[in-house]
């Protein structure tokens, strides 16, 4: 069970941070008592950023608190009836959770038994490559040949798929996006087909929950092929029936991920639709969304400014000003998305990069200027702002103080009051 290359991880810098190494010692962990597992491990084999560390120890979690507590660590009872506690230091966290069996589950949520067999804590989890554990030395142990999976860069259920999946119905969401961030060519076989026989378990799950899961899949840089599967399986619809653009959810996923090499899963799950007010309100209230995200989907789906890859400057700068920076930057990447000529490419580019530089002009007009021009107080005079700022974004955000009055002066001599 024991790799032979031991302390193997040892170097990784999350590994030897001293505030990972002193929730290790206080846990047991230099006598085989406590132990790194799954995304960590995982991640760690693939060469690929750590993020969160993950503990498992074989101590309850009543005895992993008093350890830690005792070391000087702050403890949060984050989950302790189902055996997790989280240790603070540092301004770093760390979810320690005791090994543990299944003694019932219900495809939401499961009943658990403590124990200190590593293995059938292994047999629990959902995948093979997240069965992966290490010593506080860096030695990893892999009870269920999840290293082979890793080199394969395959996701595979542990034991019977169908049976795990019925354990919880969100390991379906959670194959795929698995597969989209760490797998290689087609889907595990079994596992989808186990998926698709199981998909009606879905609707037994929370919309919090399907939503996270939802998001953190369609920010993967493999989510296009991921999205198809889910499509071809009959998944999709269930959880995501208003994806009817995955021509260009797969464009952008594309663009974002080989070109600006960033991540945004609100604009992807835009990317997927094409909704008026209403459906978008009907798309945000079934997964919960935020009222952020809610809003600013709402304004991509919605606005009809004009916006095309040919833009001139002072076009981008007008649309940047009466847009926003965040709705003119989503509009700028679904026309890229939408656009069929690779050869268009470094213009919607331009427009990216002059959005993300883009510093908003203020116009120097207020309302002793306005009054002493003789605009009465009250709806008047946001009238003549609006139509003074109209005239200086048109031309250029002029910052000529003469030229603002004296086009102020040209509105308030053609209005009668």
């Amino acid at each position: 069970m024991t790799d032979d290359n031991r302390g193997e991880l040892a170097a990784h810098e999350w590994l030897k941070n001293e505030a990972t190494q002193k929730v290790m010692r206080a846990l047991g962990g230099a006598d085989g008592e406590a132990r790194f597992v799954g995304g960590c491990v995982r991640n760690a084999l693939l060469m690929e950023p750590v993020n969160d560390v993950d503990i498992a120890t074989v101590h309850t979690p009543e005895e992993a608190m008093l350890r830690l507590e005792g070391a000087g660590v702050k403890v949060v009872p984050t989950g302790i009836e189902h055996g997790t506690v989280t240790a603070v230091i540092d301004g770093r966290h760390f979810e320690v959770t005791t090994l543990r069996v299944d003694v019932s589950t219900d495809g939401r949520r499961a009943d658990v038994t403590f124990t200190e067999d590593w293995l059938e804590d292994a047999k629990r989890r959902d995948f093979t490559v997240n069965a992966l554990y290490a010593d506080i030395d860096g030695t990893v142990y892999d009870p269920l040949d999840g290293r082979d999976d890793i080199k394969a860069r395959r996701v595979r259920f542990i034991g019977d798929a169908g049976e795990r999946i019925r354990e919880d119905y969100l390991r379906i969401l959670r194959f795929f996006r698995f597969h989209a961030h760490y797998g290689t060519g087609e889907p595990d076989a079994s596992g989808r087909n186990a998926c698709a026989e199981e998909k009606e378990g879905l609707a037994q799950l929370s919309a919090e929950r399907v939503q996270s899961e939802l998001l953190k899949l369609l920010g993967a840089d493999g989510a296009g092929p991921a999205v198809r599967q889910m499509a071809a399986a009959g998944i999709l619809p269930l959880v995501f029936p208003e994806a009817t653009r995955l021509d260009r959810f797969e464009t952008l996923v594309d663009i974002e991920s080989n070109q600006l090499f960033v991540s945004d899963p609100i604009l992807r799950l835009s990317s997927a639709v094409e909704l008026d007010k209403a459906g978008v309100d009907a798309l945000a209230d079934r997964l919960r969304l935020s009222n952020k995200d809610r809003s600013r989907i709402t304004a991509m789906q919605t606005d009809q400014t004009k916006i095309v890859c040919y833009l001139s400057v002072r076009e981008v700068h007008r649309a940047l000003y009466w847009m926003g920076v965040q709705c003119f930057r989503d509009r700028v990447m679904l026309g890229w998305a939408a656009d069929g000529k690779s050869t268009n490419a470094m213009q919607w580019r331009a427009m990216v990069a002059m959005a993300d530089s883009w510093e908003r002009p203020k116009m120097l007009l207020t309302g002793s200027m306005m009054q002493a021009a003789g605009v009465p107080e009250g709806p008047e005079m946001s009238r003549v702002f609006r139509e003074v700022e109209e005239w200086w974004v048109d031309a250029g955000f002029t910052d000529d103080e003469f030229s603002l009055i004296e086009r102020l002066k040209a509105i308030v001599q053609a209005t009668v009051y």
